[in-house]
């Protein structure tokens, strides 16, 4: 099975680090954005769309390069995110990912979330939160949900 998972992880690494224990479940390639010719996608079995939450939304990144990507038919898709705050919801911006991916051309086959140090602005002022995660259990986590993926 060919996987690539695209990922955008600026902050702590906390993104990166959940993406990377995925891809040694999937025996996939962690790419950003910018290094992945959008071609390569059509001959994956699998693809991964992940990043930190940035005012309540994916990394701006991702996001464009999801919206520059042709409509055609693909195979399998999943999202993933890490955010010291769990998805309002009032703003659905997983769900909208993966409407938006399915509008590509992707069967989006599951989507996985957790905490993850966070500073954004108001965090900042008390040294950010969630500063012990992701923690053993969240990479636990995260390797459960690429190994259902695989099956």
């Amino acid at each position: 099975m060919k996987v690539v998972i695209v990922c955008v992880s600026v902050s702590h690494g906390n993104t990166a680090r959940i993406a990377e224990t995925m891809a040694e479940v999937l025996k996939a390639r962690v790419v950003s954005p910018e290094e992945v010719d959008p071609a390569e996608l059509d001959t994956c079995d699998l693809v991964g769309f992940g990043s930190g939450i940035f005012n309540l939304d994916f990394h701006p990144r991702l996001r464009r390069f999801v919206e520059e990507l042709p409509e055609k038919q693909r195979r399998k898709a999943f999202v993933f995110t890490t955010s010291g705050l769990p998805e309002p919801p009032f703003r659905r911006y997983s769900r909208r990912l993966a409407w938006l991916l399915g509008r590509k051309g992707f069967d989006v086959v599951g989507t996985f979330a957790c905490r993850g140090f966070d500073t954004w602005a108001p965090f900042k002022l008390v040294g950010g939160i969630r500063k012990d995660r992701p923690r053993t259990a969240d990479f636990e986590a995260a390797r459960r949900f690429a190994e259902d993926l695989g099956d």
